[in-house]
């Protein structure tokens, strides 16, 4: 049975910035609602947004334009060579290749949605399928390129609505030998940190290791090897293979009596995090009010999925931020989803004259807090993971 344990209101596609003020009032809105299955302890939203409003020609989030994501995945496409030694290579969400670049274009499969993206890794050389990945798909692939070595995904899996046909399409996919890899957010760790920006429309799941271990092996599949990641402020990443193929290690089991101490098992965690996320969305708005009162101007750093649920959930509009900087040229001259906030680039806008920046990018703190040092003499970041805090100095 499902239950619900929080409701975020009625927030935008996250991604989907705005051309101009005259297409608000055609936008779009759902409303933000999280559910906990206390049959399967898969954590999902309440309801879905059709996959195609999320992920199109129009997509913006490039993998490789931070530092710190084209290092994770160099390092990990290295390590899955030395240790896997796979001779075929399928990546479920390729994005723009900033993982599968480092394998051979011949034995190397993209399955990308975003044409924009799939356009990219067909041009890097790369056999790409511009679709979803379902059963279709991988029946596609069984034709045309055989069982593969390697399937791997990096923030995917948990976008997928339909996890039961996702999983056992990568089941027949994968060879005898081979092995799936994929990495999402950790549940336990947004707990922990209290980040319910994780949970935005692309994020139709947020994943225990225990759901991940209940819903594989009804596909044939088994976890044999677990590891905790400080990416995307704190993920999973998965190793499965056939079931009864290798040896389950002992970080398994680490994992799964980790989250079973901690109570992901028990649907009263769940509504305490509920609680804790009203007192963060009050603490936040108070500190902005007040900052803003005494005459300071705040704007946003990076224009993110994450500062989207945070911004239509605390309902942060103008009023409290001037505007977002950020780097991607797609995002710039446009109003944020839901809450209109303009987008303007850094050189534009990131100046002596901004007093805070509330971190829409918190985790990528250390790397943004290295860049931005000269900012760091006079102004202050703002985040609210774990909780509401200034980063570079006490408040005025």
């Amino acid at each position: 049975m499902k239950s619900e344990f929080l409701d975020l209101g009625m927030q935008p596609v996250a991604n989907k910035f705005l051309s101009s003020y005259s297409q608000i009032d055609g936008e779009y809105k759902y409303r933000l609602a999280v559910t906990f299955d206390d049959e399967t302890k898969l954590v999902s939203l309440g309801g879905f947004v059709p996959p195609e409003m999320m992920f199109n020609d129009s997509y913006v989030y490039h993998s490789s334009m931070s530092d710190t994501m084209r290092n994770h995945f160099r390092q990990a496409a290295e390590n899955f060579i030395d240790d896997l030694n796979p001779n075929s290579v399928l990546e479920i969400g390729s994005n723009d290749g900033v993982f599968l670049r480092h394998f051979p274009t011949k034995s190397t499969i993209a399955v990308e949605p975003c044409n924009n993206f799939a356009n990219i890794t067909n041009k890097m050389g790369y056999y790409t399928i511009p679709s979803f990945w379902d059963t279709e798909t991988s029946d596609k692939i069984l034709a045309e390129k055989g069982e593969q070595d390697l399937i791997f995904s990096a923030n995917c899996i948990c976008h997928i609505q339909n996890l039961e046909e996702a999983l056992e399409s990568v089941s027949r996919v994968l060879s005898e030998r081979g092995v799936f890899v994929f990495e999402d957010p950790s549940l336990l760790q947004m707990i922990q940190r209290g980040s319910y920006d994780q949970i935005y429309d692309e994020h139709a799941h947020v994943f225990s290791v225990t759901a991940l271990q209940n819903l594989l092996n009804a596909a044939n599949l088994e976890i044999f090897r677990v590891q905790k990641l400080d990416v995307h402020g704190g993920s999973n990443r998965i190793f499965a293979s056939p079931r009864h193929t290798r040896v389950v290690e002992e970080s398994v089991h680490e994992h799964l009596n980790e989250e079973q101490l901690f109570g992901l098992g028990s649907f009263e965690t769940y509504l305490r995090f509920g609680l804790r996320i009203q007192q963060s969305k009050e603490q936040l708005l108070d500190t902005l009010r007040e900052l803003k009162r005494k005459g300071n101007k705040i704007i946003s750093y990076g224009a993110t999925s994450k500062s989207t649920t945070v911004f239509n959930y605390c309902g942060i509009t103008t009023e409290l931020i001037d505007y977002i900087v950020d780097t991607t040229l797609a995002k710039q001259k446009k109003l944020s989803p839901g809450v209109h906030i303009p987008v303007i680039s850094p050189e534009e806008g990131f100046d002596r004259s901004v007093d805070y920046a509330f971190l829409g990018a918190w985790n990528f703190e250390s790397e943004i807090v290295n860049k931005e040092k000269s900012f760091l003499e006079k102004g202050r970041f703002i985040s609210h993971v774990p909780y509401v805090r200034f980063i570079g100095g006490e408040s005025d």
